[in-house]
């Protein structure tokens, strides 16, 4: 190594270059790669969030188009519609006169189509004339010709507020299928309170339907409470629970000093006195008493308990979805006792109406006439709602009424209408079936008020989260 000093003034020599990979011996420095202060990743662009209001703003006529016919009114109007083709088949095919001229049909097939449309349209017409108006009575007078919507509007009575007490339960997902029980409970709570006691005309139709509406919120409490605090399911409790109110009730009727009229064998209670009747509407020949006014009225107090309280909010939440509910702080156990009380005194009042109104001579273990189950099917057609609900009471009242005079004046069976009524069942629960039979838009999107309650209880949760 012999390196002479360099001066000053030599010039300078460029370094050789370096050998990458270089020992150190070799006098050159290895390559030292350094990492990027900064690393690029390839993010997803974010998506901006769609909004019903404004998703189908390129086509507003069919947006407007798949609302309506998506939405609930649509499906019960044509569950209503093909339920009355299915029944007027029905019709035709037990007629007798059809039968006659299906036997030469391929001879003359004018007899057989104008067979079928004289048996079809005469009972839809004499339905139509027993439930609405009575054109065939318009010559006796006005009162005559109006009597049989009288009579539908006294049927649907007891419908309309079992019906509430039906579809109550739904918005809080619970299945009321009780209302035979509870409406047995309210009868005879508020036929007790009506032969025991004497009290004022006005007073003790009042006390008498309290005392049914509080008994039919107690029976259904019951399977409220077992819901709540055991997970019983609901629909076996409150089937088990209407045999229990069935042979209990019977048992009390056929038991002298308890419900059993004096003086007699049979099970039934003693009449009502005139003080604990609910009075007529318009007086005879009409018998719609002051029952319906009720049953309007209960209508009225649902709509504001479900869509205007906050107690109708927590019920709809915990429909929606009890698990969020519960994050958001609400009580799911408490709430799931309050619908059941809320549902039974619907039926209570239902109950009530039967004993203070409909039956007055004293009343059986079949005061319910149905009713109980007929309810489930009214809130079916009716969305769950309470508006919706008195509609459908009313048409299921003026089946009850039409059915009658359509079997008297036209020989057609009245179990003819019990079909209609179990084929509408049927479409109502199956919407998109008839979807696809009248090749509407399946419905996808969230009502107003579904969106906006869910956003709500997005924010509880939010804030029962920060606080937690």
């Amino acid at each position: 190594m012999n390196e002479t000093p360099r001066d000053a003034d030599d010039p300078i020599e460029p370094a050789a270059p370096q050998r990458p990979g270089g020992s150190p011996d070799s006098g050159a420095a290895p390559t030292v790669v350094h990492a990027p202060a900064e690393a690029e990743v390839q993010v997803a662009a974010p998506v901006a969030p769609t909004d019903d209001r404004t998703a189908d703003i390129d086509d507003p006529w069919g947006s407007a188009f798949r609302r309506i016919m998506g939405g609930n009114l649509v499906m019960a109007l044509l569950a209503i519609l093909t339920s009355l083709i299915v029944g007027g088949i029905l019709i035709a095919a037990t007629d007798e006169r059809v039968q006659e001229t299906a036997g030469y049909f391929f001879a003359r097939p004018g007899d057989m189509l104008s067979a079928i449309w004289t048996a079809v349209s005469g009972a839809y017409i004499a339905l139509f004339q027993g439930a609405v108006l009575n054109f065939a009575a318009a010559d006796r007078g006005f009162i005559y010709l109006i009597k049989p919507l009288t009579d539908t509007l006294n049927f649907a009575t007891p419908l309309i507020a079992a019906g509430l007490g039906v579809a109550l339960a739904f918005r809080v997902g619970l299945f009321n299928i009780g209302g035979r029980g509870q409406m047995l409970w309210a009868a005879a709570a508020s036929a007790w309170v009506g032969f025991a006691f004497q009290m004022p005309p006005i007073l003790h139709v009042i006390v008498a339907i309290l005392v049914g509406i509080a008994a039919g919120a107690i029976w259904a409490g019951i399977a409220g409470a077992l819901k709540a605090y055991t997970g019983a399911h609901e629909v076996i409790s409150t089937i088990m629970l209407n045999f229990v109110a069935f042979w209990f009730i019977t048992w009390m009727l056929r038991t002298p000093g308890l419900l059993q009229n004096p003086g007699g064998n049979n099970p039934i209670s003693p009449p009502m006195p005139e003080t604990a009747i609910l009075p007529s509407i318009f007086g005879p020949p009409f018998v719609l008493h002051w029952g319906f006014l009720l049953s309007v009225l209960a209508v009225i107090t649902c709509a504001w308990l479900i869509n205007r309280s906050n107690l109708g909010f927590q019920f709809r939440a915990v429909g929606y979805n009890a698990s969020a509910a519960l994050n958001a702080g609400m009580n799911v156990k408490r709430l799931t006792v309050y619908a059941m009380l809320l549902s039974g005194a619907f039926m209570g009042l239902a109950g009530a109406q039967q004993v203070t109104g409909a039956v007055t001579t004293g009343f059986t273990a079949g005061i319910d006439a149905g009713i109980g189950f007929d309810a489930i099917t009214v809130a079916l057609l009716g969305g769950s709602t309470p508006w919706g609900t008195f509609f459908a009471g009313l048409l299921f009242g003026a089946f009850k009424a039409g059915g009658f005079r359509m079997q008297a004046a036209e020989g057609v069976p009245v179990d003819i209408i019990l079909v209609v009524q179990s084929f509408i069942v049927l479409f109502i629960a199956a919407p998109p079936l008839v979807r696809a039979m009248f090749g509407l838009p399946q419905r996808g999107k969230k009502s107003r008020r579904q969106r906006r309650d869910e956003a709500a209880l997005a924010a509880m949760t939010q804030q029962k989260g920060a606080q937690s």
